[in-house]
């Protein structure tokens, strides 16, 4: 690289003006949904194609009538298609079915005092949001002044547990560099702190020049999501930081020990390049494996997110060696924090913790442990309604379509595509004496009759989808006859939880096998890798507890975002948590034990590994999760409850694996295991291809110092 810096810098500031010039376009680019295999995904499918937003959930008008009326009233029939009137002028898009055009009972009240308007938006992928229901509510109470009207729907609450205005990546992404040059500066003490910052803003244009390549290739059934630009953006710039840190510190190191700067950057890639360069390698191949997952939302991350450790670490690799030989030097300036020897507080922690190892493993095992089981009691689900609920004009109509006998199932009511229309009253009939369901009803206009075919909607008495749903569900399936396909939101839901969490094992296995594999050849041992690879499940099973604690039971929810718990965690969150999680701490495992090899190599001892391992990146890692801690907390500010609930996890358990994991539970544990760590058997040297198969040679043996034996 040093002896082509011309070419080099070049290519990479073609390739960062092509960034700047396609990153505004990439927004535009990405397709909203999920792709996956299931009967519901299939049902909406049939769904909209022929009657658009049937899929959605419905909006729900309350019209309670004057004291002393029933349905059956005078009058009233001509008041309640006034409002059907109304809300078809304000709304004409809009497909609604109510009492006064269908004439089932389903839709009335307790006593008959009372009736409701289910109204559905007019494309697939649309929502009944508090715009839609904020019109329907107005028209209708013009249209029906005698009337009491209420307006809800699962969306307009939802929208009281969102912060107000529009989140932005630029804003994100700047508020995440501040944190992480304020980082910087205290590390390095000179301008050297903007290098690793300039190298992420490569890295995160670069990378967003790749998503932008990536939509064109991308199958149609599987689109990449909105949420992929936030992930790349924060999280990229966080890992690029990470590795360029990494890399210049010991560039620092070696410069401090009086070589020359081109002898200190060729020794700094020599020794934390080849980490940068492995830990990219087993982060990347933890992103992509979840591909595995079979829906479209979480593999357009996987694919996506091989982008971020794979780029960052080329960025680290190429153009950062190439400006360190050139600028290296002067940039370094004025260089208050000094980088000659070894930590004094991390080596005095790193004898301490070797010294009461049994309390220090003790300690953090008792940690991971208590919050791995919070996390057992993890709901992924969708909200229910009374979780949402805080105050305002919606959750008034949420309780007064209780009030009036009404079931919070109405909300999630679950429409049923029927193929011929003559197939609907039977199917109604059959539906009505489900005891988990509150009713059914089938409209009769021209909009609900589309090529034959009918829609029959069933209110379930509980919500489906969230935790509460009970049998509804598989009830109205086993009730259908054959040929009738059962969707909605809420079917939707379970069956992408089923299909994503079924594959789970699958992905796990993958990732710890190819993990345990790569950690063994790079580390040359057994004992390490296995323990790697079991912390890192331990530790994101602990960032699943504090997921639980803060989203599920709402500890801190109100002092962080102003809204109250969803009562639930979101189904996308756990696994994407994992996929990012288990490869980006496992970079910290790297950095940190590939000094404790190099110290052990150089000694001899294990325990003077440890001390020189630790005492050398303990600052480096702490700083690393910092920095990647303040990219994810910035990003925990998004309007998208999934995109909030992953950055919130993942800076959790960034911070809890550094601290806990890499700084308490690695030392104490390789303090106890001793010279087991590096065991390596000759059948695993040969497999692993260490040395040429049929020449394996007796490990070079060096002395035991009292301390190992």
């Amino acid at each position: 690289m040093t002896r082509h810096r011309l070419l080099v810098g070049l290519l990479w500031l073609v390739v960062t003006v092509v960034g700047v010039v396609l990153a505004p376009s990439v927004s535009g680019r990405l397709v909203s949904g999920n792709h996956l295999s299931g009967a519901a995904y299939t049902a909406d499918q049939q769904i909209a194609k022929q009657y658009g937003g049937a899929t959605s959930d419905p909006g729900v008008l309350v019209l309670n009538l004057p004291s002393g009326q029933t349905v059956q009233s005078p009058g009233v029939q001509t008041e309640l298609k006034a409002v059907d009137a109304a809300v078809a002028k304000a709304a004409p898009t809009l497909r609604t079915v109510s009492y006064a055009t269908t004439g089932s009972q389903t839709l009335v009240g307790t006593g008959g005092t009372s009736t409701i308007v289910l109204a559905y938006p007019p494309h697939d992928g649309d929502d009944m949001d508090t715009t839609a229901v904020d019109a329907l509510t107005g028209a209708a109470k013009a249209a029906a002044p005698n009337l009491t009207v209420h307006g809800t729907s699962l969306k307009s609450l939802a929208a009281g547990n969102t912060t107000s205005g529009n989140s932005s990546v630029l804003g994100e992404l700047l508020v995440g560099a501040l944190g992480a040059l304020l980082v910087l500066a205290w590390v390095f003490g000179s301008f050297l702190a903007f290098l690793p910052l300039i190298m992420a803003l490569v890295s995160v244009l670069t990378m967003q020049l790749l998503i932008y390549g990536l939509t064109f290739v991308m199958p149609s059934s599987s689109p990449i999501g909105p949420s992929v630009q936030y992930i790349v953006a924060l999280l990229g710039l966080g890992l690029s930081i990470d590795y360029s840190l990494l890399i210049v510190t010991r560039w620092r190191e070696e410069r401090a020990a009086g070589r020359s700067n081109d002898e200190a950057v060729r020794e700094a890639m020599k020794r934390a390049g080849h980490s940068v360069w492995f830990s990219g390698l087993v982060a990347s191949l933890g992103l992509f494996a979840l591909i595995v997952v079979p829906n479209s939302v979480v593999r357009g991350i996987g694919i996506s997110g091989l982008f971020i450790p794979s780029t960052a670490t080329l960025v680290a690799l190429t153009l950062l060696p190439v400006v360190l030989s050139k600028i290296g030097p002067k940039v370094d300036w004025p260089r208050r924090s000094s980088t000659r020897g070894a930590s004094r507080f991390w080596t005095r922690w790193s004898v301490g913790v070797i010294k009461h190892r049994v309390a220090a493993a003790v300690v953090g095992l008792g940690i991971l442990c208590g919050l791995a089981g919070v996390a057992a009691t993890i709901n992924i689900s969708q909200p229910t309604s009374s979780a949402l609920a805080s105050s305002g004009s919606y959750t008034d109509g949420l309780e007064a379509l209780e009030a009036n006998g009404f079931p919070s199932g109405t909300l999630t009511a679950v429409p049923v595509w029927v193929p011929r229309a003559v197939d609907a009253a039977p199917i109604v009939t059959s539906l009505d004496k489900v005891s988990s369901l509150h009713g059914a009803v089938t409209p009769t206009d021209a909009s609900w009759r589309v090529g034959g075919s009918a829609i029959v909607i069933a209110i379930p008495q509980h919500e489906v989808g969230s935790s509460q749903g009970g049998t509804s569900l598989g009830d109205i399936r086993n009730t259908v006859p054959k040929g009738a396909l059962v969707g909605g939101e809420g079917a939707l839901s379970i069956d992408q939880v089923d299909s994503t969490y079924g594959a789970f094992p699958l992905l796990f296995a993958i990732v710890a096998v190819v993990t345990f594999l790569l950690l063994a050849r790079g580390l040359k041992s057994i004992l390490l890798p296995a323990k790697a690879v079991l912390l890192n499940a331990l530790s994101v099973a602990a960032s699943y507890g504090i997921l639980v604690l803060v989203f599920q039971h709402g500890w801190g929810m109100q002092a962080l975002w102003g809204t109250n718990s969803y009562g639930v965690v979101d189904s996308f969150a756990p696994v994407l948590i994992f996929g990012f999680l288990f490869g980006v701490s496992m970079d910290y495992e790297v950095f940190i034990l590939s000094r404790v090899r190099e110290g052990y190599d150089r000694a001899g001892s294990t325990h003077d590994g440890i001390v020189e391992g630790i005492s050398r990146t303990g600052r480096l890692v702490t700083s690393a999760a910092l920095i990647l801690f303040f990219a994810l907390a910035s990003l925990s500010t998004a309007n998208d409850i999934t995109v909030r609930q992953i950055a919130a996890g993942l800076a959790a358990g960034v911070l809890l694996d550094a601290v806990v994991v890499r700084m308490l539970l690695l030392p104490a544990l390789v303090s106890l295991f001793g010279r087991a760590n590096w065991w390596l058997p000759d059948w695993a040297t040969r497999l692993l291809r260490l040395t040429p198969a049929g020449a394996a040679q007796e490990p070079e043996r060096v002395p035991v110092p009292a301390r190992d034996a």
